[in-house]
Parts: structure tokens; C-alpha cells; sequence
């Protein structure tokens, strides 16, 4: 499990990223682009990989990674449900979204 708080200071980490407010929720950006927004409320957080990417995560469990139901989905957006995801996945999500901006 992990908690907000970690899963901000993992985005935090990568090289160059920003925390700002996207429509309520903090998001997470480098080179102004969003590449990771968290759901407080909902304990998840969303990342923006690649359709490959997407699938491949969403292979190893898809009640931990799984598509965010709408056209962004279809692009690769991915939610995280962070009660259950490993720390080690997260970072492996989070830094492959940071590299794809």
C-alpha cells in the first residue's frame, strides 16, 4: 500500500518535476506536460504511458492497472490503485510516464 504523501514524493523525485493544481487534483508535470495526477479522494493516481506500456501493466494485474475509462484511456492514461500496488511498480509507472514527456 502506499499513501499520498509517498506516491507524491515519488513523482516529486524524477528529474525536473513540478507539482501544480489540474482541475482540483495535483498533477505532476515536466516540460509543462502532465504526466501524472493524483486522486486524493479515490486513493489512485494516474499516469500517462504509452498504449504498450498500458497493456503490459494492465496484463500484470488489472484491478491495480487499468485504463482510465474514457478517450484518454485509448491513449494510455492508466489508473494506479495505490492501495495495492507494490512501491516498485509505482516507480516503475510513474518514471516511464515521466520519460515519455
Amino acid at each position: 500500500m502506499i499513501d499520498i504523501e509517498t506516491a507524491r514524493q515519488i513523482a516529486l523525485s524524477l528529474p525536473g518535476a513540478a507539482e501544480l493544481d489540474h482541475f482540483g487534483k495535483p498533477s505532476f508535470r515536466v516540460n509543462k506536460r502532465i504526466f501524472s495526477t493524483l486522486w486524493v479522494k479515490e486513493h489512485r493516481m494516474m499516469v500517462t504511458l504509452s498504449p504498450i506500456d498500458q497493456s503490459v501493466f494492465n496484463s500484470f494485474d488489472p484491478t491495480i492497472f487499468y485504463p482510465v475509462p474514457n478517450k484518454w484511456g485509448l491513449k494510455g492514461a492508466t489508473f494506479i490503485e495505490l492501495d495495492k500496488v507494490r512501491r516498485d511498480m509505482l516507480e516503475d509507472a510513474l518514471t516511464l510516464a515521466w520519460e515519455k514527456k
